[in-house]
C-alpha cells in the first residue's frame, strides 16, 4: 500500500537540504509525498523563496502564513499562534501517514505541535545537535520529544537523542543531508557566477551570514557594528552578504547591512541566492565569515576555513577549519587575515567524512519503504542506566 508522506518546508535553509529527499520521495513508487510550505518562503521581505520550489517541478500541496509583522517577540509569538491555526485546518482536511521535519526553527516547532494533536506520527531529521546561543536549541530537543523517528547527522547527535530518553531502535545515523546536497550541486564557475549576480570578485573575497543570537538579543547591535567595522578595514576584497533569516533581532543586521554595501562598491547583500549560487560563492570565496551553521556544515565539506563569530553555534562540531572570533572588530579583522592564509595553504584540516559520504536521502528512504509498523504514535521513554549524584 502507497504511504503518503507530508514535508514541511519553512525557509531557503531548510528547503536546501530537503531537496535531494523530496525528489527521491516523489519519485518513489512506494511512497506519495505532499509538500506544505510555510515561514519565510511565503514572506516577500524574504525573497518569496516558495518560487523556487516550483520551479524546480515541485508542486506545493499548502501553503499555510504565518508572517509576523516585524521581526519582535510578540509579533513572532502571533506570528506562531497563526500558523498553529493553519496547520489545524490543514491536518483536519488532510492526515499524512508521515510527517517529516528537519531542524530547529520555531515554524518547525508549530508544526509538531500541530502534528502531535492529530496523533501524526513524525520523521524528524537532523536532531541532537546543539546550537546554545539560540533559542532554536530549545525547540530542536522539543521538537525530538514529538518525534518517533529520527534522522540525525552523527553518531555523537545519535546518542544525545537516545539519552532524551528516544528508543535506540528508532534513531538512525544517516549522515548530513548538506553532503548529498553539495555533491548534487553543478557549480558555476567564477565568471558564470559574476555574470548571475552582478558582481565583481576582487582579489579576495568573502561569504558573509550573520543571523540574531536569539538568546542573548543584547549583542545583535554589537556584532553586526563590530563585523562591519572588520570589513571595512580590508582592501581588494569582494563581500557577498546573505541577510538574516526571520528571527528576533534580524531587521537590525539586515538595516546595518544595506546601509554597508551603500557606501562599499565591492560589497553586495541577497536576501536569497539559492543553493547553486550559494554554494557556488562558496566554493570562490577566501572564507565564510558569521554565525550560520552552513559555516559549520557545508563550508568545512568544501573546504572553505569559517570565522565564526559569537555564541549563537556555542555546542556544534567545530572542524579544524572553524576560527572562532569574538564580537570584536580587531579579532574578526585578525581571523580574516588568518582564514584567507589557511585557504591558500596546503594543510586546511577538514573532517569530511564526519557528515557522511552523500547518501543521505537514499537512506532515509531504503527505511520508510522498509518499515513493517506504520503505527508509530505511541513510544516509551528510554531510561539510560547511569548513577545521579545526590542534590546538595
Amino acid at each position: 500500500m502507497v504511504k503518503t508522506i507530508a514535508i514541511v518546508t519553512s525557509s531557503r535553509a531548510d528547503y536546501g537540504l530537503l531537496r535531494p529527499l523530496i525528489r527521491r520521495i516523489q519519485e518513489h513508487p512506494e511512497l506519495s509525498l505532499k509538500l506544505i510550505v510555510t515561514g519565510s518562503h511565503l514572506d516577500p521581505r524574504y525573497g518569496s523563496t516558495w518560487e523556487e520550489i516550483t520551479n524546480d517541478g515541485f508542486t506545493i500541496d499548502y501553503k499555510i502564513f504565518m508572517n509576523p509583522d516585524t521581526d519582535s517577540p510578540p509579533h513572532i509569538t502571533s506570528a506562531m499562534g497563526e500558523g498553529l491555526k493553519g496547520f489545524a485546518d490543514v491536518f483536519t482536511s488532510f492526515k499524512p501517514d508521515l510527517l517529516v521535519l528537519l531542524g530547529d526553527r520555531y515554524e518547525t516547532m508549530i508544526t509538531a505541535v500541530a502534528a502531535s494533536m492529530f496523533c501524526i506520527p513524525i520523521a524528524h531529521i537532523h536532531g541532537g545537535e546543539l546550537s546554545e546561543g539560540a533559542i532554536d536549541d530549545a525547540f530542536r530537543h522539543s521538537i525530538t520529544k514529538m518525534s518517533h523517528l529520527h534522522f540525525v547527522a552523527t553518531e555523537e547527535y545519535r546518542k544525545r537523542v537516545i539519552q532524551l530518553g528516544e528508543s535506540p531502535d528508532r534513531v538512525f545515523n544517516v549522515g548530513a543531508l548538506a553532503v548529498e546536497c553539495i555533491q548534487s550541486t553543478t557549480l558555476l564557475n567564477r565568471e558564470e557566477l559574476e555574470k548571475e549576480l552582478h558582481f565583481k570578485f576582487q582579489e579576495h573575497n568573502l561569504l558573509i551570514t550573520l543571523h540574531p543570537c536569539t538568546l542573548e538579543p543584547e549583542t545583535t547591535e554589537t556584532e553586526i557594528t563590530e563585523l562591519l567595522a572588520a570589513l571595512s578595514t580590508l582592501d581588494n576584497t569582494g563581500m557577498i552578504f546573505t541577510l538574516p533569516n526571520a528571527d528576533a533581532g534580524g531587521l537590525i543586521i539586515a538595516d546595518n547591512i544595506h546601509a554597508f554595501c551603500e557606501n562599499n562598491e565591492h560589497a553586495k547583500a541577497f536576501s536569497h541566492l539559492g543553493q547553486t549560487k550559494y554554494f557556488s560563492c562558496m566554493s570562490v570565496v577566501d572564507a565564510v565569515v558569521g554565525n550560520s551553521s552552513s559555516g559549520l556544515f557545508e563550508a568545512p565539506i568544501m573546504s572553505v576555513p569559517t570565522i565564526n563569530i559569537g555564541n549563537r553555534q556555542n555546542g556544534r562540531h567545530k572542524p579544524a577549519s572553524i576560527i572562532n572570533a569574538k564580537a570584536d572588530s580587531n579579532a574578526i579583522e585578525t581571523c580574516i587575515i588568518n582564514a584567507i592564509r589557511t585557504r591558500t595553504s596546503s594543510d586546511n584540516c577538514i573532517d569530511f567524512s564526519y557528515y557522511g559520504t552523500g547518501l543521505t536521502s537514499t537512506k532515509i528512504v531504503t527505511f520508510l519503504t522498509a518499515l513493517k509498523n506504520w503505527k508509530l504514535s505511541s513510544k516509551n521513554f528510554s531510561d539510560i542506566n547511569f548513577s545521579i549524584p545526590d542534590t546538595l
